[in-house]
This record gives C-alpha cells, structure tokens and sequence, in this order.
C-alpha cells in the first residue's frame, strides 16, 4: 500500500506544481498511450468476433434447405461483411494513432463514409421514411466534402 501512496503523492505534486509541467505532460501520453492499447486488444476481440459471426451465419445460410442458396438476402449478408470492414478500419485508426499519437482525420472519415455506405447497403425502404433518406443524403454529401477537402488540404501540404 506504501508504493500506491507514494506514486499519489507524486502524481497530485504533479497537479500543484508548476516545474512539473512536462513531467505531467509525459503522464498524460503515457496515459493516452496505455488507453490506445487497451482499445486496440479490445478491437481485435470485436474483430475476431465478427468475423466468427458471420463465418456462422454463412455456414448456417448454407446448410439450409435448398443446400447451397440463401434464404436471407444478399444484402444482409453485404451487412455483415461491412461490420467487419468497419471493425478493421476502427482498428486501423487505434493503430495509426499508436504509430503517430495524432487522430488522422482522412482515416476517420474514410471509416464514417464506410459506415454510411453499409447503411445504404442495408437500408430498408419499407420500414423508412423519407426523412431517413434524406438524412442518409446529407451525411453522405457532408463526408464526401470533407474528404475532398482533407484530401485536398493534405496535398497541397506535402
């Protein structure tokens, strides 16, 4: 218990003192860092996992009667290979952040554009109105500018 309260002790000296500024600044990335990590091993539980999913769910789609021929449709079984495309793509952005302690905003974009397009993949229009399309539309205009604009802005930088 004496060490717990030590490193305390340090950590709030840490909080009070000015001098320590960068010292706590190195605590703050090692904490970001440690967290990054901890969503990155979670990540790839989420990825194994879907991936398990749907490699059951096309077993059982397939061992139906007829043999061979889905009963669900096609775009569904789109849905779930998106899931784990989106799942991958929120891992690549943990990653890149681990590699360069920066949230890369093309790539985050990029993983939204990826996440509305599985949402028109699936979108079902019987159950949706026209404000849901509407509202599809405008997020997919919005992210489409601000990609071209990251884009744009990062190769002029270059």
């Amino acid at each position: 218990m004496a060490p717990f309260r030590n490193h305390l002790k340090s950590i709030s000296r840490m909080f009070v003192s000015d001098s320590n500024d960068e010292q706590f600044l190195v605590f703050l990335k090692t904490v970001e860092t440690f967290v990054a990590k901890v969503l990155s091993l979670a990540m790839v539980i989420v990825v194994l996992v879907t991936l398990a999913d749907l490699c059951r769910y096309l077993v059982m789609e397939l061992a139906r009667e007829p043999y061979g021929f889905f009963n669900t449709t096609v775009i569904e079984i789109f849905g779930l290979f998106l899931n784990v495309l989106i799942a991958l793509e929120v891992l690549e952005n943990i990653t890149a952040y681990l590699k360069k302690h920066v949230v890369q905003v093309e790539l985050v974009i990029v993983t939204s554009l990826t996440a509305v397009a599985r949402k028109i993949i699936i979108f079902d229009s019987k159950n949706a109105g026209g404000i849901d399309l509407i509202g599809l539309g405008v997020a997919i205009l919005t992210l489409a500018i601000s990609y071209w604009l990251v884009r744009r802005t990062n190769r002029s930088a270059q």
